[in-house]
């Protein structure tokens, strides 16, 4: 697996070729915490057939080892999921992602960030409040404790 060259210039719409890529970096991203939460996370269980069709998902290397799933709301850009292969841990590919994320909003000319975490991903919370994401909330939703977080970007942020 090969880290893209440039950063940004890496990372790309996700086309329908991309769809069984997606499914396995997601799971191999999120498997980990299954028996750490008692289930498996949403980002698993997603459609993600229906999100690379509707223009969501956004990936980076060849083969793909890490993506993004994007969502556009009128006033912020919500990140559904972010996901990068253990392989590939520790080689900045989740920086050049949440840098992605940021330059896409500017790009939609949407404010903010937002996305969530569930409360037993510790490492997810230390790596968004690193790159400058605030909590804004903690809810309960069915079996899932998730903390939700912003990030304003731009001029105003």
């Amino acid at each position: 697996m090969t880290l893209p060259s440039s950063g940004l210039s890496g990372i790309r719409p996700a086309t329908t070729t991309d769809t069984a890529a997606v499914r396995a970096v997601t799971d191999a991203a999120y498997h980990h915490y299954i028996e750490r939460i008692g289930l498996r996370p949403a980002p698993m269980d997603r459609d993600h057939a229906a999100d690379v069709a509707a223009g969501r998902v956004f990936v980076t290397g060849d083969p793909v080892i890490g993506l993004v799933v994007l969502v556009p709301h009128a006033d912020h850009l919500y990140l559904e999921s972010i996901a990068v292969h253990p392989d590939a841990h520790g080689r900045g590919v989740g920086r050049a992602l949440l840098a992605f994320v940021e330059s896409r909003a500017l790009e939609l000319g949407l404010p903010e960030v937002r996305l969530l975490t569930n409360a037993m991903m510790w490492e997810n919370q230390k790596m968004y409040a690193r790159y400058g994401y605030e909590v804004v909330e903690r809810t309960v939703e069915g079996p899932y404790d998730r903390i939700h977080y912003r990030k304003g970007v731009g001029a105003g942020a």
